[in-house]
């Protein structure tokens, strides 16, 4: 492998893993936007006596499995970490 298409690969994987960290913020952030949305709709008696905080939940942690799977350098994980911690708190506020 020529050193160009090396530092193609290792673009590529940046990117890959900036998308990756990326698009794992928007779905926990449309989670929580959706839960907001129902309870305000509905009430939130609605949202806590359905079954989609729980749902809601076990995406967020599929989606931080997600991170954990591609994200093995020490920014990739800070990352990970900062993600899980903000999910975290959402999960907190819901309760």
């Amino acid at each position: 492998m020529s050193a160009d298409q090396i530092k193609l690969v290792l673009y590529m994987k940046d990117m890959f893993s900036d998308l990756i960290y990326i698009n794992s913020v928007i779905a926990t952030e449309l989670i929580k936007i959706t839960e907001n949305l129902s309870a305000l709709r509905h009430g939130e008696d609605f949202l806590k006596k359905s079954t989609c905080l729980q749902e809601h939940n076990d995406l967020n942690k599929d989606i931080i499995n997600i991170l954990n799977k591609y994200g093995k350098l020490s920014d990739e994980i800070d990352r990970k970490i900062r993600l899980e911690k903000h999910v975290l708190r959402h999960l907190e506020d819901s309760k």
